[in-house]
C-alpha cells in the first residue's frame, strides 16, 4: 500500500460470523503496511476464531493485540485492543478523530443493531459514531440465504452511506488457493477503507 496509510488510524472489529480468516488477514495487512489499528473483538468472534483457525486469545483484551502481532508476525507497534465496554477507548468518541472503521466479518446481528441505533457494546457504539461523524464504515457481512430481514438492513445502511462488501469473492482472476481468494475480499475492504494495495489484482489487468 502507499505510504498514504501510516496517517491511517483505524478501527478493526470482528464478530461473530464466519469468516474469521478475512478479519485475520485484513489485521496481518494493515499492520505490514504500519496503519494505526485499533481492534475489537466480540465474545462471538473468539469461538469462531477458535473453530476456524485454532486461534484461543487471552482473557485481557489487553493482551489481545500483542497475541495477535506475534500469531501474525506483525509489529505490536500501533495495536491496540478494547474490552467491549471499555468507554473510553478513542473508538466511543467522535473527537478521537479515527479515519474510517472496518467490521471483518460482519454478523447478521451486529448490523442489525448498527441499523437500528443500538449501542450495548463498543463495537455497536464504534459503528453509530462513524455514521454520525460521516465517517467511513465498511462491513463485511457473511450470511446464506439472506432473509428479508437482512436485507433490509443492508440496504438502510447502505442508504447511509455504509459500504457494504458481503464475502462474495470472485473468480476471474482464477485463484488457486483459499488464500488468494481471502486477499480478493480484503483487497476491496482496503480499497473501501481509503488505502490502495499496489498488489491488487484488477479487472483487466
Amino acid at each position: 500500500m502507499t505510504d498514504t496509510s501510516r496517517k491511517q488510524r483505524l478501527i478493526v472489529a470482528m464478530t461473530g460470523a464466519s469468516g474469521a480468516a478475512y478479519g485475520l488477514r485484513l489485521i496481518e495487512r494493515l499492520g505490514q503496511s504500519g496503519v494505526e489499528q485499533h481492534l475489537l473483538i466480540s465474545d462471538a468472534a473468539r469461538v469462531v476464531l477458535k473453530q476456524e483457525a485454532d486461534i484461543v486469545l487471552p482473557d485481557s483484551p489487553e493482551d489481545v493485540a500483542g497475541y495477535l502481532a506475534d500469531r501474525l508476525r506483525i509489529s505490536a507497534t500501533g495495536l491496540k485492543s478494547y474490552a467491549l465496554n471499555d468507554w473510553f477507548s478513542p473508538a466511543a468518541s467522535g473527537s478521537s478523530g479515527m479515519n474510517a472503521m472496518a467490521i471483518v466479518p460482519c454478523s447478521m446481528g451486529t448490523m442489525a443493531r448498527i441499523a437500528t441505533g443500538a449501542s450495548d457494546n463498543l463495537i455497536e457504539r464504534a459503528a453509530d459514531v462513524m455514521l454520525k461523524e460521516r465517517g467511513r464504515l465498511v462491513l463485511m457481512p457473511r450470511e446464506t440465504p439472506l432473509s428479508s430481514i437482512h436485507l433490509e438492513h443492508m440496504l438502510k445502511l447502505s442508504n447511509l452511506g455504509v459500504h457494504m462488501i458481503p464475502a462474495m469473492p470472485g473468480f476471474y482472476h482464477r485463484p488457486q488457493s483459499i488464500g488468494e481468494l481471502v486477499d480478493f475480499m480484503v483487497d476491496r475492504v482496503l480499497v473501501h477503507l481509503g488505502l490502495e494495495p499496489e498488489e491488487m489484482q484488477r479487472w483487466g489487468s
